[in-house]
C-alpha cells in the first residue's frame, strides 16, 4: 500500500524544479531492496519518480521510454517527462488503471487482459529497431553464458532434483545455444509480467510500465514469466495472449520457451538454497515441475 514518505533532498530539489508546489509524496516501491519509486503530486499535476539502481538500468529504461513512444499508442505507456543520469532519476507521466498482479478480475476480464497484452507486445516487438551483426553476436554469447550458468546450477542442485528435472535442465545446457541461432531478435521489454501491466476496467484498456530491463534480445524471452506463472494454472490464457499477439510460436520457439523457463527455475532453486530462502527455492521447484509436464 502506498505510504507517505519523503524524497531524498537532492531528488526533491530536482522534482520540484519540474513540479513546483509539490504537495504529496507517496512511496509506491515494490517490496524488493532496489525498488525506489514515488508518486508525486503538485495539486494540479501528478507524476512518478524513480531512482534506477545502477547506470545500466537507467540507460535501458530511458531507451525503453523512447521505444514505447515510437511503438505504442498514446496512453499505452507512460511518457518520459525528465531524466537525470547523475541522479539516475526518471520522471514519468501517470496512467489510468491499476496494476494487474493481485487484481480481482473475472475470468472474462483476465482473458481480455491477456489478449490485449498480446496485442501490445506484438507492436512493441514489431517496431523496427536498428540491429547489427554485433548485437546478434552479443545475444548469442549471452545465451551461451546462460547455458554455462545453468550447468553450474545443475552441478550444485543435482541432488535436489528429480530424474526428469535433471534431464530437462541438462537439455537447457545442451540445446538452448543451438536453438538461439534461429530465434527472432527484437527489442524486448524484459519483464513482461502482470506487475507491469495496468488495466483500466472503466475504459477496458491495457497499458505497460517499467522499462529498466528492456534491451535487444530473443522475442520468446518476453513470454518466460507467462509460461512459468500465469499460464500453467490457467491454460486458456495462453491462446488468448497468442491470439492477441497475432501469430503462433514457431517450432523452434516452442522448443526454446520451456528451456528458457527451466533456466529461470533452476536459477531460483540454486539461489534459494544458497541464500537459505525456502520460498525462492520452492518457486524454482514449481517452475521446473511445470516445465517437465509442459515438455512431456
Amino acid at each position: 500500500m502506498p505510504v507517505d514518505a519523503p524524497l531524498p533532498a537532492d531528488l526533491r530539489q530536482w522534482v520540484t524544479r519540474r513540479l513546483p508546489g509539490l504537495s504529496q509524496v507517496l512511496d509506491v516501491s515494490w517490496s524488493r531492496g532496489d525498488s525506489q519509486v514515488w508518486r508525486v503530486d503538485s495539486g494540479t499535476e501528478a507524476a512518478y519518480v524513480k531512482l534506477s539502481p545502477n547506470p545500466e538500468n537507467f540507460a535501458r529504461e530511458v531507451r525503453g521510454y523512447d521505444h514505447a513512444a515510437r511503438s505504442l499508442a498514446d496512453g499505452e505507456a507512460p511518457r518520459l517527462l525528465a531524466c537525470d543520469p547523475d541522479l539516475r532519476a526518471i520522471l514519468s507521466s501517470p496512467l489510468p488503471g491499476r496494476v494487474v498482479r493481485g487484481l480481482p478480475l473475472t475470468a472474462g476480464e483476465e482473458t481480455r487482459v491477456h489478449e490485449l497484452a498480446g496485442r501490445l507486445l506484438r507492436r512493441w516487438h514489431d517496431h523496427p529497431v536498428p540491429r547489427t551483426g554485433r548485437e546478434r553476436a552479443e545475444i548469442r554469447a549471452a545465451v551461451a553464458r546462460q547455458a554455462d550458468e545453468v550447468a553450474a546450477c545443475l552441478e550444485r542442485t543435482a541432488d535436489r532434483l528429480t530424474d526428469a528435472q535433471r534431464a530437462l535442465v541438462q537439455r537447457v545446457c545442451d540445446e538452448l545455444p543451438r536453438l538461439a541461432e534461429d530465434l527472432p531478435i527484437v527489442f524486448r521489454h524484459g519483464d513482461y509480467s502482470t506487475r507491469n501491466w495496468l488495466w483500466d476496467a472503466r475504459r477496458g484498456t491495457h497499458s505497460l510500465i517499467d522499462f529498466e530491463k528492456s534491451d535487444h534480445g530473443i522475442a520468446v524471452e518476453d513470454l518466460v514469466w507467462l509460461c512459468c506463472a500465469a499460464w500453467p494454472p490457467r491454460p486458456e490464457l495462453a491462446p488468448a495472449f497468442l491470439g492477441g499477439y497475432g501469430r503462433g510460436l514457431s517450432d523452434t520457439e516452442r522448443q526454446a520457451l520451456p528451456l528458457f523457463t527451466a533456466r529461470l527455475g533452476v536459477a531460483y532453486l540454486d539461489t534459494g538454497i544458497t541464500r537459505r530462502d525456502p520460498k525462492l527455492a520452492d518457486r524454482g521447484r514449481t517452475i521446473l515441475t511445470r516445465m517437465v509436464h509442459a515438455t512431456a
